[in-house]
């Protein structure tokens, strides 16, 4: 034989009968995909139920800005789920936010206006109510058995697509990201799940096809770095909007910005962080007025626990602390001061509506 007959001997065979190793055989690609087909399967098996059981839950949101008597603008859209058979829906606050007019589309086609219950934009999250029974509610998860790598899938209506899946996994939990407010959110999941402008307020679903977060937010510069909000935190949310309509916090009257303490302060006094809230403005007759805080203080503990930084902070100021005298913990200098300290509701928040 040849040598050019060998070589198109060679290019003739199957390319996975030979191996190039001692001769060995290796699996054909036919053999490794009927190897893999029932992972595959099973797959798309938990996602196509997960899906079927959440997508009648899951509606299209539409607001509308007045312009004129009797005449409106689009405002804007989002998603939304269904989680009381008697028609209660959550979404994200920036949905409808400052909206006059709240369209809900259900997964059967038909349209019915909806009424805002009420908004928290500190989680951006909101609930709004639609005049119908017997609808088909979401079950809730629970967000604390979530585990990084889990199937986690995504449904909205992005860009005005209905109905629109897609799935990844938990990428991390206890994520921390900034709400439109500014204020910190805790507890935030990450996952790969595409999502796109237009799916905020959906849910995000495990396997069994409960809802484990409503999707929130997505870092435009990157690709499958998506966010949102923990189940555990709109179910509290939730709770506090239908008691009261909206969620009371406290405040103390200050702005300031987190700074590294001297490391002699900290050996000093013993402190237990190295950072600190620097206060850049105190409000008249505000809290901190009253209790003697002045600009240029740091700080560094309140109720006894250590503040690192203005999240820290905000963690803290609770609904049970308004008009609570509580002790706060201040550097002047090389001083350390404890003051007495009563705070007051915090004011509703202002933000520009409809930016989905």
């Amino acid at each position: 034989m040849t040598h050019a007959n060998r070589i198109i001997e060679l290019i003739a065979a199957p390319a996975a009968a030979v191996d190039p190793v001692e001769g060995a055989g290796v699996p054909r690609d036919q053999d490794v995909l009927n190897t893999d087909a029932p992972l595959l399967d099973a797959y798309s098996r938990a996602v196509t139920r997960a899906v079927q059981t959440i997508s009648p839950s899951v509606v299209n949101i539409e607001v509308g800005v007045k312009v004129g008597e009797g005449s409106y603008r689009r405002g804007g859209s989002g998603s939304g789920f269904i989680f009381t058979p008697d028609g209660l829906i959550l979404t994200n606050s920036h949905v409808v936010h400052g909206a006059d007019r709240i369209e809900v589309m259900l997964s059967d086609g038909r349209s019915i206006p909806a009424t805002l219950t009420g908004e928290d934009p500190e989680t951006d999250l909101a609930v709004i109510h639609i005049a119908a029974n017997d609808l088909v509610a979401a079950t809730l998860g629970d967000a604390k058995s979530l585990q990084v790598g889990q199937l986690a899938i995504a449904i909205g209506n992005p860009y005005g697509f209905q109905a629109t899946v897609t799935a990844g996994v938990v990428s991390a939990l206890g994520r921390s990201m900034r709400s439109r407010t500014g204020r910190s959110i805790d507890n935030v999941i990450q996952t790969d799940a595409a999502l796109n402008p237009g799916n905020s307020g959906g849910p995000l679903v495990n396997s069994r096809g409960e809802v484990i977060g409503v999707n929130t937010a997505i870092i435009a510069s990157a690709q499958g770095i998506c966010f949102a909000t923990s189940i555990d935190t709109a179910k509290w949310v939730v709770s506090r909007l239908l008691k009261d309509g909206r969620i009371r916090r406290s405040r103390l009257g200050v702005a300031g910005q987190d700074v590294p303490l001297h490391r002699r302060l900290v050996r000093y006094h013993k402190l237990d962080a190295e950072r600190g809230v620097l206060v850049i403005h105190v409000e008249e007759n505000g809290p901190a007025k009253r209790a003697g805080i002045q600009e240029g203080d740091l700080l560094v503990a309140f109720d006894g626990q250590t503040i690192a930084g203005i999240d820290d902070l905000h963690r803290l100021m609770t609904d049970d602390r308004v008009g609570v005298p509580t002790k706060v913990t201040v550097l002047r200098r090389v001083e350390k001061l404890e003051l007495e300290i009563t705070p007051v509701e915090s004011k509703p928040v202002v933000m520009e509506p409809h930016q989905n």
